[in-house]
Order: C-alpha cells, then sequence, then structure tokens
C-alpha cells in the first residue's frame, strides 16, 4: 500500500494508499491518524472490486501556525483481482494525470502557478506486509513502475507483530530485493552539511518499521500513544519500540522542502521533457540551431495534418473494401436465394404434376366406378322385370286353389 504527498507553502500534503497484497487491517488509517494528530474518515473497502479505482478524500488541518491541506486517495481493490496485471495502471494514470494538469497550467498564456492548486505527488510511502519473507511480485512491479514518478519510501507496517531480529533481517531482505530489481528508493538529501549527518541516518534504518496508535496509555507517570499487549506496552513514539519517530521527522520537519524540489526537478522533468519530446519539440533543431517554436508548431502541425489525410485514406479505402466485401456478400446471398428459389419452384412444379396425374387417375377410377354402377342397376332392372310374371301367375293360381278345395268339399258332403 501506498501513501503518496505533495507540499506547498501553505503546505499542501498529498496522500495516496494503496494496498500491496491487498489485505484490510494493515494499519494505513491508523498510522496517518497517529502521524497527524487527528481521526479521518474511515471506509473499509471490499475485496470484490471488480477493476482498482481511486477515491480521494482532502481535508484542511492547522497546527500552530502552519495550515496543511491533505489529500487522502485509497486505492480500492488494488490487488484483490486474480489477474493482477495491470493493477498498477490506474495508480500510474493517476499520477501523470497530476503533472499533466500542472504542465497545462505551465503552457497556459495566462498562467497562475503563485496561487495554482499543485496536486502533484511528492512522496509515496508503501506499506509492506511484516510476513518476514520477500517482497511480494506485485510490490516489486509496482514500485518500479513508480520509482520514476515519485519519491519512494518503504514501510513497515504494524513492526510489532514480529520479533526484533526478524525484523532486522527482513529489512536487509527488503532492500537487497530492491537492489537486485532495479527499484530506485527515495534516498534523503546528504549534500546540506545541516542534514548530513541525520539523513546519512536515517538512510540506514530504511525501510522503516512504523506502529501506529492514537490510544492513551498511562506509562508512569504520563499518557502516551501506544498499543496495551497482556505482556506489555509498545510506545509509538519510543524509538526503541519503531520508526515512527524517525518518518515523521524525515516526512514532515527535516526534508519536506527537499521532497518538493525533487518532485519539481526530477520527477516532474522528466515527465515534462518526455511530454514535450513527444510533440516534436527539441532544445536545438538538427543543425544545432537555437530552437524556433514556430518552425517547429508547422513542423508538428504538418505532420499532424499528413497523419491525418494518412488515417483518413486508410479509413476511406477501408470503407470501400468494406463495402466491396459487403456487396460480394449481398450477391452471394443473392445467388443462393435465386438457386433456393428455382428449387423451390421446380418442387412446386413437380409436385403439381404429381398432383394432376393422381387428380386424373382419380377421375378415370371414379368414371368406370359410375360405368360400373350404371351397368350394375340396370342389369338389376332388368333381373326385377324377368321375375315379376312368373310370379303374378302363381299368385293367382294361389289365391284360386281354396274355391276350388270348397268346391270339392262341398260335392263331398252331399
Amino acid at each position: 500500500m501506498l501513501i503518496l504527498f505533495s507540499f506547498l507553502l501553505y503546505f499542501q500534503l498529498f496522500v495516496f494508499v494503496s494496498p500491496s497484497s491487498g489485505e484490510t487491517g494493515i494499519g494505513k488509517s491508523t498510522l496517518m491518524n497517529t502521524l497527524f494528530n487527528t481521526l479521518f474518515e474511515a471506509e473499509e473497502a471490499s475485496h470484490y472490486q471488480n477493476g482498482v479505482y481511486l477515491r480521494p478524500r482532502t481535508y484542511d488541518l492547522k497546527e500552530s501556525n502552519v495550515q496543511l491541506k491533505l489529500t487522502v486517495v485509497d486505492t480500492v481493490g488494488f490487488g484483490d483481482q486474480i489477474n493482477k496485471e495491470e493493477s498498477f495502471k490506474p495508480i500510474v494514470d493517476y499520477i501523470d494525470t497530476q503533472f499533466e494538469t500542472y504542465l497545462q497550467e505551465e503552457m497556459k498564456i495566462k498562467r497562475s502557478l503563485f496561487d495554482y492548486h499543485d496536486t502533484r505527488i511528492h512522496i509515496c510511502l508503501y506499506f509492506i506486509a511484516p510476513t518476514g519473507h520477500s517482497l511480494k511480485s506485485l510490490d516489486l512491479v509496482t514500485m518500479k513502475k513508480l520509482d520514476s514518478k515519485v519519491n519512494i519510501i518503504p514501510i513497515i507496517a504494524k513492526a510489532d507483530t514480529i520479533s526484533k531480529s526478524e525484523l532486522h533481517k527482513f529489512k536487509i531482505k527488503i532492500m537487497s530485493e530492491l537492489v537486485s530489481n532495479g527499484v530506485q528508493i527515495h534516498q534523503f538529501p546528504t549534500e546540506d552539511e545541516a542534514v548530513t549527518e541525520i539523513n546519512s541516518s536515517m538512510n540506514a534504518h530504511l525501510p522503516f518499521a512504523v506502529v501506529g496508535s492514537v490510544e492513551e496509555v498511562k506509562v508512569g507517570n504520563k499518557m502516551v500513544k501506544a498499543r496495551l499487549y497482556p505482556w506489555g506496552t509498545v510506545q509509538v513514539e519510543n524509538e526503541s519500540h519503531c520508526d515512527f519517530v524517525k518518518l515523521r521527522e524525515m516526512l514532515l520537519r527535516v526534508n519536506m522542502e527537499d521532497l518538493r524540489e525533487q518532485t519539481h526537478a526530477r520527477h516532474y522533468e522528466l515527465y515534462r521533457r518526455c511530454k514535450l519530446e513527444e510533440l516534436g519539440f527539441t532544445d536545438t533543431d538538427p543543425d544545432n540551431k537555437p530552437f524556433s517554436l514556430q518552425e517547429t508548431y508547422e513542423a508538428k502541425r504538418k505532420e499532424f495534418l499528413g497523419d491525418l489525410q494518412h488515417k483518413e485514406d486508410e479509413m476511406r479505402q477501408m470503407f470501400v473494401n468494406k463495402v466491396k466485401e459487403t456487396e460480394a456478400e449481398l450477391k452471394e446471398k443473392e445467388r443462393e436465394l435465386h438457386e433456393r428459389f428455382e428449387q423451390l419452384k421446380r418442387m412446386h412444379q413437380e409436385e403439381k404434376r404429381n398432383l394432376e396425374e393422381k387428380r386424373s387417375d382419380l377421375e378415370e377410377e371414379m368414371n368406370a366406378f359410375n360405368r360400373r354402377k350404371v351397368a350394375a342397376e340396370t342389369l338389376m332392372g332388368q333381373s326385377l322385370q324377368g321375375s315379376s310374371q312368373p310370379f303374378r301367375k302363381d299368385k293367382k293360381s294361389f289365391f284360386s286353389l281354396p274355391s276350388a278345395c270348397s268346391l270339392t268339399a262341398g260335392r263331398n258332403l252331399n
């Protein structure tokens, strides 16, 4: 996790907080409260973030005759993602944005840098979890990306959780890994004779092992900021217990002006130079003649217009090619549809022909059936006529028989 500062007269202090390993509760808020002897807003962030986003808060502090503007920027979600490859990018972009804002103000025709609200970052306090082992890859990658943009001071948080011997070995291990990976942390200046001795001593204590607490505990006859444990008390401002006092002295009292100068003369100037070189500005032309802003502007404008025309031609050609491809695709689809239509048309004609043939067969069958029906009815009618006459004769004889019988009977009776 990182904490970044920027200073102005009146002092502007910019604080940037970013968890190096994604864990909550490493002591960032507590240390800030202890360092500035106040209580800041604390909002615990969730570990289930889709990406990294920055959440700034600004406070106006005052101690004696010193006014301090403090901005705390919490990088929510840093290190929480499974893929941490781009976790540092929002942080780098944020720092570059502050440089760019200052550069834009500096390049104005009517500029006002005297009362300009400068948000450039002067210090990065990078919090390291007190594991006692090596630095994590994310820590090394992030610090490597930031060392050319801000003054980095590594901090071992909650130093009271590891023993004194382990802490000493851990400090040596951290410095060794930083050197072997080419990470350039901030070294307090030793050129000024007034601070040479103290800064040399403080450089030897890096990274600072700190403990934070706003709790007042009675030790002897006085109240001190400390952490109370069953086995004893860790005093925050006791230099034999932690490096909190060293950090406060170096950060807020001895080297504040140097940190401002380092930010402006080194990090901002590097950004400014790279930015102007991208725009085509140089100190001298190829013939070592004095630099002409007008010529550079015209050359850059011509180059820009050329690039614009080139991109326009490319886009036009891409559009033409896309239209041709679309036309070819449409023609192919039209051909396929036409073939499909002809196929369906042939199938329809074939089905129609089959239906006509079936219809003809059915009509022939119906005609044949009707002929057979008429023949059957005719035959049945003839057979009925032929059998009706004998039936009448027999009927008459049948009904005449009883009369004859009765006559015969009558004769017999007589």
